[in-house]
């Protein structure tokens, strides 16, 4: 008998997922205490889906199909059921069979699966959800083939099995479809689970964000508090659904009456009509009765703003874990704890369920994440008061279920969203952010302002073993912009939202002062961009200079951007508003290049610019990013197809105001090199396949060392098994033999043949050859004991050495490869030339895994010493394309094997033709829970 408390119960393949229409479900094996659960269930499957799982009219389920369906080996027999409130919606199981047919245990690679999904449910991805779990349980056990049967009336499941990318073979067969299905992952069934994953993700929060119906929870009969405030907003911003209150105090039997002009009741179930949203407002020992009443009612999702969770301690910690599976075991969506809100301004919602306070937030086409209450205040305020709106907001507070990543999966379909501001602590799932990321920032610019950049001892906030250039080099790679402070983050915002991108670096100047034109030339030069000389219209210019100037610099094909420089006049308010409006007349005669403006003093230009909006309705403008197609174009490119980049002139965005010159062309450099990165990105590069890799082995051999290593452990793998694992990648370490005496040393020589190396390898000598610990090109056995006795005399015994005897390669370039899992970059591959010169200056460079070809070409070129590797000053050149394809299978076993937490080959010298590794170290570890391989799975507490 196995039950959930049995120590061979197999807990890691226990999930959470994201069903089709934004709801969740658990998968989870099927124990014998699901006896009655799997009784009932069957009880409510139509007659017709009983046929079609039965090929023939199938009632009830007698008590040995009950045993049969419940008893379990988990290696031969194993059946997964996906629950929702503790009781099953569908099941899956697969019997291994051997080439008959028959029942049978390993080795034999092939199974029987067969699936059963409730009627009510159906239509909302079960099924393929339990595919793909039941495969990832399927190949662990080292299974390679489903086979089923399947009537040719029951399309939905044939659906199922031909959508989910794998290869397979169909054939019809004595009235049924038989289905072969390679379990081997492809390209096509990733790109099919992550399409999936993104449609379920963004459909659940799309539910959060636009709710029919809002309750709040917790308002308090005085009007006073967390919940009135925010039941206050809803009612105020013109929220459009039905809107409830809950106070639990309130005397039974009274219900129905208004608490600040809306209805009340006493409970959730009391309201007596859908709810699809609710806002928890109460102390955090309260929260659990509020959720099961939410649960108990269908609610689909909740936004909790109690705090007294994970950011209080252990305690809380372990409360906000009980809260996740509690919300997740209804099939909800959690928000928060300890949540400032949500905003969605779309026309047919209005919503307000935060705490923002002051005036609403406006229409607009910026997306805003937060995860701290004060910084999403701080946020609002700046675009309010330069007059920029929202298209959505979320203050996700702990991040316990709802993510960031969550969100990026909803603005890269979202068509009112065209830039994605971000304030992120930690990235959460490293490798899932960056790949989102980069797919949502090949439409969109996707901004982030990254605290915890110096994490204090005893914060909440993991630290990393990454500088704070390297992630902001690895954010860039993905097509963030990465910026220090919530000012850059408006401040850059604002010109994405209102501006096209630029086409290129060169930058017009103009202006009334000289002084402020040359400041912000130099603020150019500093960031990078290409600016011409000023143009100084001096201080005596009109509005109308103003115009003709700017007109004359936008139609100019010698610049991509212009900045606007103004001081005031004596007159200012007069004079402001007419500057306003020539700015935004020359630049909607030609809308294809961004403007901006630094003014000294110009409070009234500010509000005059800011209030330029579009003067056609919103409704009118069209879908997408107004500069989407100029991201592309550079410089010399021709008229775009479709729709003008910038879009009419009417529809073009506020031009941005910025009190300093520094921070208007931080913001217009942001803009380039994000333009660039589209460009270059256009053709991402492939990750190449090699032949030779043997990636079932490797997993084989990382279960066998990993089966004696304690679940927070990272072990160092030995000599042998660190070669051994990375060869079956194809990337060969030169051994070596121990020389713990002068005679092992030359035994070792004979067998290796001379010349050889005769090296130290004690930790405090490795990689130190200014120590004096290698002595190279022995060619003779007098040599070789020559050296070896030098070695002793000067650093010290054998014992403490550690020597060893290695070959000699051809001459090259040394360097360093690495891969490292880091906390806050994922998985990341480095590269830097050997020697003390490059460590001291920090010259190594880095890129995400899993790497493209164009990613190793670009990762070794983008070194401060790369021209060492290119015939500086004479010498040959080396093989880079051997570098390269090392870089590319290194980074495949990382990618492939999470279990992989580092690796170094140092040095790899690099010849002219080939290149040798000559030392690796391999740290291997248990694989985190959240790894963005496998099967898609919520985060798990």
């Amino acid at each position: 008998m196995t039950t959930a408390s049995d120590p061979s119960y197999p807990a890691h393949w226990e999930a959470d997922v994201v069903l089709r229409d934004g709801g969740t479900a658990r998968i989870r094996p099927i124990t014998t205490e699901d006896a009655g659960r799997l009784t009932s269930f069957y009880e409510q499957v139509s007659d017709e889906s009983k046929y079609y799982r039965f090929f023939a009219p199938y009632p009830r389920l007698s008590d040995r199909d009950v045993h049969r369906f419940t008893h379990h080996d988990y290696v031969d027999r194993v059946g997964l059921a996906a629950t929702i409130g503790g009781e099953f919606i569908g099941t899956v199981r697969f019997d291994r069979i051997g080439p008959d047919g028959r029942p049978a245990s390993a080795p034999a690679d092939e199974a029987e699966v067969a699936f059963l999904v409730q009627d009510a449910h159906q239509g909302r991805g079960v099924a393929s959800a339990l595919l793909e779990h039941i495969g990832a349980v399927a190949r662990e056990r080292g299974i390679r083939r489903f086979a089923a049967e399947v009537l040719p009336a029951n399309t939905k499941m044939i659906k199922v099995f031909t959508d989910v990318g794998y290869q397979q073979k169909r054939s019809f067969e004595d009235g049924s479809v038989h289905l072969t299905l390679d379990l081997e992952p492809t390209a096509e069934s990733l790109a099919v689970q992550r399409a999936r994953e993104q449609r379920a993700e963004a459909r659940s929060v799309q539910r959060l964000l636009a709710p029919g119906s809002v309750a709040v929870i917790g308002v308090s009969r005085s009007s006073a508090g967390v919940g009135a405030a925010v039941l206050r907003n809803l009612r105020d911003g013109g929220f459009h659904g039905h809107l409830y209150a809950v106070n639990e105090a309130r005397a039974p039997g009274i219900e129905g009456d208004l608490l600040d002009g809306v209805r009340a009741y006493r409970t959730v179930a009391d309201i007596g009509a859908p709810v699809d949203l609710a806002v928890i407002a109460v102390p955090a020992g309260r929260v659990p009765d509020a959720v099961a009443a939410c649960g108990e009612h269908g609610v689909q999702g909740l936004v909790v703003l109690s705090a007294g969770y994970g950011e209080s301690g252990p305690a809380g910690l372990a409360r906000q874990r009980e809260l996740v599976r509690q919300v997740r075991s209804y099939g909800m969506r959690l928000i928060g704890p300890n949540a400032f809100g949500v905003i969605n301004t779309a026309p047919e919602v209005e919503l307000n369920a935060s705490l923002a306070p002051g005036p609403a937030a406006a229409r607009g086409r910026i997306g805003l994440f937060t995860q701290s209450g004060a910084i999403g205040i701080a946020l609002l305020s700046g675009l309010l008061r330069r007059g920029e709106g929202l298209s959505s907001f979320v203050s996700a507070g702990n991040r316990a279920d709802v993510s960031g990543n969550d969100i990026l999966q909803y603005w890269y379909e979202d068509e009112a969203t065209d830039v994605a501001l971000m304030y992120l602590e930690t990235l959460g799932n490293p490798r899932k952010f960056t790949r989102l990321a980069r797919r949502t920032s090949a439409v969109k610019p996707v901004v982030v302002a990254r605290g915890g950049r110096h994490t204090p001892a005893g914060h909440v906030v993991p630290g990393t073993r990454l500088t704070d250039a390297t992630v902001s080099e690895l954010l860039r790679q993905a097509g963030v912009i990465r910026v220090d402070t919530v000012t850059e983050l408006v401040d850059v915002g604002l010109l994405l939202a209102g501006q096209p991108l630029p086409a290129g670096p060169r930058v017009a100047i103009l202006g009334n002062s000289e002084s402020l034109g040359v400041l912000t030339y130099d603020a150019c030069l500093t960031e990078g961009l290409r600016p011409l000389p000023p143009l100084d219209l001096t201080t005596a210019a009109s509005p109308a200079d103003f115009r003709a100037a700017l007109s004359a610099a936008l139609a100019s094909p010698d610049h991509d951007a212009v900045i606007v420089t103004a001081i005031p006049w004596v007159s200012e308010q007069a004079l402001a508003d007419d500057l306003a409006d020539a700015l935004r007349a020359a630049a909607a005669e030609t809308p294809g290049k961004p403007v901006a403006v630094v003014h000294v003093e110009l409070g009234a230009l500010v509000e005059a610019l800011s209030a330029a909006r579009a003067t056609t309705p919103a409704a009118a403008a069209p879908p997408g990013p107004a500069w989407a197609a100029s991201a592309v174009a550079g410089p010399d490119a021709g008229a775009a197809s479709g729709p003008d980049p910038a879009g009419p002139p009417a529809l073009r965005g506020p031009i941005p105001a910025y009190p300093a010159a520094e921070r208007a062309v931080k913001a217009l450099a942001e803009a380039v090199r994000y333009g660039q990165w589209r460009r270059a990105n256009a053709d991402a590069g492939q990750v190449p396949e090699y032949e030779d890799i043997d990636e079932a082995g490797a997993a084989a051999q990382l279960a066998a060392l990993l089966a004696d290593v304690a679940p927070e452990s990272v072990a160092t793998l030995d000599e042998a098994d660190g070669r051994e694992l990375l060869a079956r990648y194809g990337i060969r370490v030169l051994p070596v033999l121990p020389a713990p005496t002068p005679d092992a040393a030359a035994r070792a020589a004979r067998i290796l043949g001379y010349p050889v190396a005769l090296k130290t390898t004690a930790p405090h000598l490795r990689h130190r050859a200014d120590l004096g610990g290698v002595r190279l090109d022995l060619t003779t056995e007098a040599e070789l004991r020559r050296s070896y006795e030098e070695l002793t005399d000067a650093l010290g015994k054998p014992a403490e050495l550690l020597p060893v005897v290695q070959a000699m390669v051809p001459r090259g370039v040394d360097t360093v490869v690495r891969s490292v899992i880091d906390p806050a970059g994922g998985a990341v591959l480095s590269f830097g030339l050997a020697g003390v010169a490059s460590e001291l200056l920090g010259d190594t460079a880095h890129r995400l895994v899993p790497a493209t070809d164009r990613d190793a070409a670009a990762l070794i070129r983008s070194i401060r010493t790369a021209p060492l590797l290119f015939g500086w000053r004479g010498s040959d050149p080396v093989d880079t394309r051997a570098l390269e394809e090392l870089l590319l299978r290194l980074s495949r076993l990382v990618d492939d094997h999470p279990e992989v937490v580092g690796v170094s080959l140092e040095p790899v010298v690099v010849a002219t033709e080939g290149l040798s590794a000559l030392s690796a170290t391999v740290r291997v570890a248990h694989p985190p829970a959240r790894t963005d391989l496998g099967p898609r799975t919520l985060p798990s507490y």
